[in-house]
């Protein structure tokens, strides 16, 4: 599943993240949503969220809780 719905994305759910600096070379960053950052319903790059671990990215895939 995509992250581009913010209806599919909670805290808790494991993802795999691509972070700011990470965009060019497209290196994916897994980990466990903390927070959810985008207030829209949707956006096509991505829902972005902070994990638990403190790195903030837009979900690319969402892997389950």
């Amino acid at each position: 599943m995509n992250g581009q719905n913010r209806s599919d994305i909670r805290p808790g759910l494991e993802v795999d993240i691509v972070l700011k600096q990470d965009q060019a070379s497209g290196k994916l960053t897994r980990g466990t949503v903390k927070d959810i950052l985008t207030n829209s319903p949707r956006h096509p790059h991505g829902i972005k969220v902070r994990l638990t671990s403190g790195q903030v990215g837009r979900v690319k895939h969402i892997l389950g809780p």
